[in-house]
């Protein structure tokens, strides 16, 4: 089943017409020869479509609800995997899935956000939102495997974390900030990967990484656009204009220095290809594992540091 996004409407409406001469064909060759008009015209309209996307329609692209999310690429990346739960103070939080496996036949360490695909996994992983509970688990695995010597992958897809008020009674902040210090610390390569949204704090927490890598049509901010819009006029209706100003893109963001590589999506999004997506994701992990093996705890210590570091410096 299609979902489409607002500004999709006209391709939309030529695949709907395609669908309907599709559904009323016969053996027909000219009926045939429409449908693959229509269809010709449809994929010349969404290439073009997604090749000027905008911030803001970006941000909608990477909110789509048939994204592939971490459980997806776990399942299509990682083999032999044993999933961990609990944070040892208080309790499991689903919107942090965390455990260990193997990628291409090496052991990795594998923390990331599901979001959930339907309305009852929404609900049991909490939007991708976690709790303090959920960052405390994201930094004990990372603890172990710093000590197994194994590395890390997180999978990051967050609106940002869970802003509830039982969050902020058991320290979400502490939480977030010891889960960003566990990420700096571990002697072990880490990589990170923005599959949607990375939003605020709760993304930062794990992905700061070795090297950041980040899908075509993801975004990555300190705040989303709505909040921006809300802070700064006082109006959410102004979120496509503070996404703009915000340079939340994967372009912008590798400029910056933020990201290390930008993962291509097939033409119209993830959520059009989840299979070409993941494969591509894997691809570029094989390649940013590759570059930081056979480093020592030190020399990946240092890197990180001088990495994050250097963020800023450079811009005019």
């Amino acid at each position: 089943m299609r979902s489409y996004l607002d500004f999709e409407k006209p391709v939309a409406e030529l695949e709907a017409k395609a669908d309907e001469l599709r559904a009323l064909r016969s053996d027909g060759e000219a009926i045939g020869e429409e449908i693959g008009r229509i269809e010709g015209k449809a994929a010349i309209a969404l290439k073009e479509l997604y090749a000027t996307l905008t911030p803001w329609q970006k941000t909608q692209v990477a909110r789509h609800p048939l994204r592939p999310h971490c459980l997806d690429y776990i399942a299509a990346l990682i083999t032999d995997f044993v999933p961990l739960a609990g944070d040892r103070k208080h309790g499991e939080d689903s919107a942090i899935i965390g455990g260990f496996g193997r990628f291409r036949g090496d052991a990795v360490c594998i923390i990331g956000h599901e979001k959930g695909s339907d309305t009852e996994s929404r609900l049991k992983h909490n939007f991708g939102m976690a709790r303090p509970e959920g960052y405390r688990k994201a930094a004990r695995l990372m603890g172990m495997a710093d000590h197994f010597g194994i590395p890390v992958l997180a999978l990051i897809d967050t609106a940002g974390a869970y802003p509830g008020i039982g969050a902020e009674e058991r320290g979400q902040a502490e939480a977030i900030a010891r889960s960003t210090e566990a990420c700096l610390r571990i002697g072990v390569p880490n990589v990170a990967v923005i599959i949607g949204e990375g939003g605020s704090g709760g993304a930062i927490a794990i992905a700061t990484a070795n090297r950041v890598i980040m899908l075509e049509h993801a975004v990555y901010s300190v705040i989303s656009p709505e909040g921006a819009a809300s802070i700064l006029w006082r109006d959410t209706a102004k979120a496509q204009e503070a996404a703009s100003n915000m340079k939340i893109t994967a372009q912008d963001l590798v400029r910056f220095g933020v990201v290390d590589t930008i993962v291509p999506e097939p033409t119209g999004g993830a959520h059009r290809d989840p299979s070409a997506t993941i494969a591509a994701t894997g691809e570029a992990l094989d390649a940013a594992f590759a570059g930081l093996q056979d480093l020592d705890a030190a020399t990946v210590v240092r890197m990180r540091r001088e990495k994050f570091m250097a963020i800023g410096r450079t811009l005019g």
